[in-house]
């Protein structure tokens, strides 16, 4: 399928790190670019690319009407992310807030493509080594932030499967890249502090996505009639080692290399009892250590991408030497503004 200037493409999450950067390759490339904000977002960017705003909110349907008028393409990243929580409030956005967004598009009767932007958080919570699309999601011992990804694809496909969605599922990794406001930003200041310490063997790999790759993953499934219907795994060229990742970081912003390490069983443990306690309180932050964060910094994240490239013709063009180097510049210049 090849856009032209009478399609429209809607993205949703347009002020975050995903979505701002296919709502500005989508005017680049001289689309109809609609962005679903909520009141009170940042839209300046928005504003300067052309972006055409509409303010709604995926937990209240009435408002998604106005903003899928007309829309051939659908570029979903808008999600309530985070590590802790009662699901029912993640559930409340990621899954419902998606079918009634589904709804509101799919009553329009103009939509040629949507794209979910999932995880590769759905599947277990293990060590993986060439996990691929054949294994399935999980649905026991996650997040709630984790548990409504996976619910949220099974939406989508139910959806494909009765309704006919013209629909492409790509769950990338760690997403990684200029404007980042929420992982990388934290995991910095961590690092310029002294602070952080390595969970385990600081040799596992790590599902590393820099922003640019998932975009151009994004396109291809925008672009592929013969996907519609397949789920793909997306990272970088290669994963990298959690040491790779942080001294990586810390060379180009001129942080001091960590070295301390905790025991990954001993952290598993500290992690169990402060969630306990923290549920026990109804304590509105995470704490410290949880089960997610045991995850991203632990476990061995090597996931197979060979779907992707094979079927969808995903061939990655920043591998993370040069995408980190690139995001690290970005943060420190933002930062000295």
């Amino acid at each position: 399928m090849e856009l032209t200037q009478q399609d429209r493409l809607l993205v949703t999450g347009a002020t975050g790190l995903v979505g701002s950067h296919v709502a500005e390759q989508g005017r680049q490339r001289g689309l109809n670019v609609r962005a679903l904000v909520r009141r009170g977002s940042r839209v300046e960017l928005l504003q300067q690319w052309g972006v055409e705003i509409v303010e709604g909110d995926l937990d209240q349907p009435e408002s998604l009407r106005k903003a899928s008028q007309g829309v051939s393409v659908v570029v979903h990243c808008a999600a309530k992310v985070g590590d802790w929580g009662p699901t029912d409030e993640y559930r409340k956005v990621n899954v419902e807030g998606t079918r009634a967004l589904l709804d509101a598009v799919l009553a329009e009767k103009s939509l040629k493509r949507w794209v979910q932007i999932s995880s590769l958080g759905v599947y277990e919570g293990r060590d993986h080594y060439g996990t691929d699309e054949t294994t399935e999601p999980s649905t026991v011992g996650i997040d709630g932030y984790t548990l409504t990804k996976v619910e949220s694809e099974l939406l989508v496909l139910d959806y494909m499967r009765k309704r006919q969605l013209p629909g492409v599922i790509l769950r990338p990794g760690f997403i990684y890249g200029p404007r980042d406001r929420t992982v990388l930003p934290r995991l910095m200041e961590k690092l310029d502090s002294g602070k952080f310490a390595y969970l385990g063997n600081n040799d596992k790999l790590l599902n590393n996505t820099y922003v640019g790759n998932l975009c151009e993953a994004i396109w291809l499934a925008i672009s592929r009639d013969d996907v519609v219907g397949e789920v793909f795994n997306i990272h970088d060229p290669r994963p990298v080692s959690r040491k790779e990742f942080v001294e990586t970081i810390c060379e180009n912003a001129g942080y001091k290399k960590p070295k301390k390490v905790v025991p990954l069983i001993a952290a598993k443990g500290i992690a169990a009892v402060m969630e306990s306690v923290w549920k026990l309180l109804g304590k509105k932050e995470a704490p410290l250590l949880n089960s997610a964060r045991i995850k991203f910094l632990g476990l061995n994240l090597d996931f197979s991408i060979e779907k992707a490239i094979q079927k969808l013709g995903y061939q990655p063009s920043k591998d993370f030497a040069e995408a980190m180097p690139l995001t690290v510049r970005a943060m420190l210049n933002k930062r000295s503004v």
